[in-house]
């Protein structure tokens, strides 16, 4: 995978007449994995969900992929160009199994060959073929919803994927699995952001840099200490 970059510049994000998001600026590379952390109300699943495109949020600033700006881009056109999203709360489809969504999305590879690459990438997931004919996140348990967005992520293998609290709910080993996973799919050129609270999922992922959102902006950039600091002291020293 060619590398490139993802950049945000001074974007900022408003949800009806109230600014969540007041400037960000952030740059992730191929490869490289970086950690979002930050209190409630800080604007971090409003950055993925900008990042994404999601339609009721009212948008300024720049977001480029390579040479690609985003922001005039749908929801669909940002995935194809290679931006994937794995939602904090996942949304259930009625009626579609996870086999149909997968095969629309990869509409120009064969049957035979998605379904391939999936019974290839389940066991590392810890899911089994039967999942495959089950309903899109409906009547799942969370880790299994969790770990559903993580296989896609696999079989989809974009330029840049954000997770979007990907380990609330998980039991220790599925915490493992699930950043194993995504650490194989850093290591094959996927650029990652990890948007978390708590540091446990980045003992295994050891990200590049932490970032520490608080009120709508980057307040601090630094390493895995930065993670360590904020696990013992809290937020307060950025408020």
């Amino acid at each position: 995978m060619k590398r490139q970059k993802l950049e945000v510049r001074n974007l900022r994000v408003s949800v009806g007449d109230k600014e969540i998001l007041r400037g960000v600026d952030l740059a992730i590379q191929s490869r490289e994995i970086h950690a979002l952390m930050g209190p409630n109300g800080s604007g971090k699943s409003t950055l993925a969900l900008a990042l994404a495109g999601h339609p009721s949020y009212t948008t300024q600033g720049k977001v480029y992929l390579g040479r690609r700006e985003l922001i005039s881009l749908s929801p669909e056109e940002r995935f194809r160009a290679g931006l994937f999203l794995a939602f904090q709360h996942p949304i259930g489809i009625e009626g579609v199994s996870l086999f149909s969504l997968i095969k629309t999305v990869k509409r120009e590879a064969a049957a035979g060959d998605v379904l391939a690459m999936l019974k290839d990438s389940l066991p590392k997931v810890g899911l089994g073929e039967d999942f495959l004919r089950r309903t899109v996140n409906l009547d799942l348990s969370g880790g299994e919803k969790k770990r559903s967005e993580v296989l896609q992520a696999l079989v989809f293998n974009p330029r840049f994927a954000v997770f979007d609290e990907i380990d609330s709910g998980l039991d220790v080993d599925a915490l493992k699995t699930i950043a194993e996973n995504i650490r194989v799919l850093s290591d094959k050129g996927t650029g990652v952001l990890i948007i978390t609270h708590y540091q446990r999922i980045l003992k295994h992922l050891n990200p590049d840099f932490v970032h520490v959102l608080v009120r709508g902006r980057i307040a601090a950039t630094g390493g895995r200490e930065l993670a360590e600091k904020l696990e013992k002291e809290g937020y307060r020293a950025f408020q």
